[in-house]
């Protein structure tokens, strides 16, 4: 009898089985734990937004309790202002009745004061008619004359000096608009400021030298028709005179007054060399 064997079939698992278990259990892990950051962060976040919801609800609430503080203070300020308000309009109507009672009273006073003031100009003028004689007229004339007069001696009255060759000397601008309202001579007023600056004058070119301020002198070269003179320690209000071509009454340079570095003073030309053309000097004269 044939030995029988027994033969067991074994079936044996795939090689690839194991690493596929092994890779899906990683990535099981693996999503475990993503899943589990993602809730963290997830609950942090919403920490954060309902901290900020707090915060933004805290901050709105007291706004609102400021907002509801101004509204209160505003209301009390619209009652004083509407109480104000009808204290100011009682009073105007009271005012508004006293400016139209005041107002018809003026209206009646300018009718009154008009009519007096008629009253009183035809009054004058009629009495003014009927006293305008001969008489009157030759007293207002003898008044008029006394006034010309008057007018005539107010170079006089301002105690102006002569200078050697007759004209008056002016001293200060009032003093010149005296003599240029006399209409014998123009004048023209100037001042130099700065040494050795060339300023001119009318027909006539000034240059300040040097000043002497405690013994009011000055060193001035003014020049004339291209002819150059030098006044050394000249004096206040002592005038130097030269003569243009062709004229025989001199014209005037006056210094009123001396500063530091500076001079003033005026030029005074007769009205007959006011337009005459400047050729040559024919002589100088300076007055000490």
């Amino acid at each position: 009898m044939a030995d029988e064997y027994s033969v067991q079939e074994t079936k044996s698992s795939p090689s690839w089985q194991l690493p596929a278990i092994v890779i899906l259990a990683l990535l099981a892990l693996g999503g475990l734990v993503y899943g589990w950051s993602n809730s963290t962060k997830v609950d942090e976040a919403k920490q954060a937004v309902a901290d900020q919801m707090k915060t933004m609800q805290a901050s709105v609430q007291q706004d609102m309790t400021g907002l509801k503080d101004r509204l209160t203070v505003a209301e009390k300020a619209n009652t004083d202002l509407q109480g104000d308000l009808k204290v100011v309009t009682d009073k105007l109507k009271i005012t508004q009745g006293q400016l139209k009672k005041a107002r018809l009273e003026a209206e009646q006073n300018n009718t009154q004061t008009t009519e007096m003031v008629k009253t009183l100009d035809t009054s004058v003028h009629t009495e003014l008619a009927t006293k305008a004689s001969t008489d009157d007229v030759k007293t207002v004339d003898t008044k008029v004359a006394k006034v010309s007069t008057d007018l005539d001696k107010t170079t006089s009255d301002l105690n102006m000096t002569r200078s050697e060759l007759g004209t008056l000397i002016a001293r200060n601008h009032d003093e010149i608009d005296v003599l240029r309202r006399q209409g014998e001579r123009d004048y023209t007023e100037f001042t130099i400021t700065g040494k050795n600056q060339p300023q001119k004058v009318g027909n006539v070119t000034v240059v300040l030298k040097g000043v002497n301020e405690k013994r009011n002198r000055s060193n001035i070269v003014y020049t004339v028709e291209d002819k150059s003179y030098e006044a050394k320690n000249a004096n206040i209000n002592a005038p130097l005179f030269f003569y243009m071509s062709g004229s025989h009454q001199p014209e005037e340079l006056v210094i009123n007054k001396v500063g530091k570095n500076t001079i003033s003073g005026y030029l005074s030309v007769p009205k007959a060399n006011s337009q005459a053309p400047a050729t040559a000097a024919a002589a100088t004269k300076s007055g000490r």
